[in-house]
């Protein structure tokens, strides 16, 4: 199979080339391809990269790492914790949602499209960017891990203060990709219905983050999902 780059935004095309011209990615392909023969993938094909088309590199002020894509059928849209409007909102988010309105008092809302986010600069990353219809995990360990580390390790590099979001232990074990002299990591508990209770609601991560970016002459983000 070539190795011809995917549709991504150019400023993450550019520091991503070698990835994508890598042995590791074109086995990565070549997988996917043997995939879609026999399964229904997620998120759709156009939809793998939307995190870094929506958010690209040059804009990138808060990162936060999911682990693998929602594998039913319709939710997965490449964005972490995100799901496509008219979809109902999943367990996690409604977490997510519970601590906004508890941390900034924005109303919680019906749409779990955080598309809004990525546009205002939160890179939306999901460690694993595909999925089998039904079954959790299923594209782990087939490279994809190896190329969202790299796009860690770029954002460390080749930015400075952005806040890194790592919630739940898989998030945190990146931590070791990133300059922490140069950014700021916030942690807590991952927001699933398992873990939420042990230290995530309270954590006032959204607050914390606009008060880290305001310090730093950024602009703040607004957290409201919805318009």
């Amino acid at each position: 199979m070539s190795n011809t780059p995917p549709q991504i935004e150019e400023s993450w095309l550019e520091t991503l080339r070698d990835e994508f011209e890598s042995s590791y990615f074109s086995d990565l392909k070549n997988f996917l391809k043997e995939e879609k023969k026999n399964y229904r993938i997620f998120p759709p094909g156009p939809q793998i990269f939307s995190a870094f088309n929506l958010t690209p590199l040059t804009a990138v002020k808060v990162v936060i790492i999911g682990q693998d894509p929602y594998h039913g059928n319709g939710q997965a849209h490449g964005l972490c914790f995100s799901v496509k409007e008219g979809i109902a909102v999943p367990p996690s988010l409604k977490n997510i949602y519970k601590e906004l309105h508890s941390d900034l008092n924005i109303p919680i809302s019906n749409s779990g499209n955080l598309e809004k986010w990525a546009t205002q600069g939160v890179l939306l990353l999901n460690a694993t960017l595909t999925v089998r219809e039904g079954e959790a995990g299923s594209h782990q360990g087939k490279g994809w891990e190896v190329f969202t580390d790299q796009v860690i390790r770029t954002v460390s590099d080749l930015r400075a203060g952005v806040v890194f979001l790592l919630w739940g232990k898989y998030a945190q074990d990146k931590q070791e990709l990133i300059d922490e002299q140069k950014h700021f990591i916030l942690k807590a508990p991952h927001p699933s219905p398992f873990s939420a209770n042990r230290g995530f609601f309270g954590c006032h991560h959204f607050s914390d983050v606009n008060n880290i970016l305001l310090e730093n002459g950024l602009g703040s983000i607004d957290w409201n999902p919805s318009d």
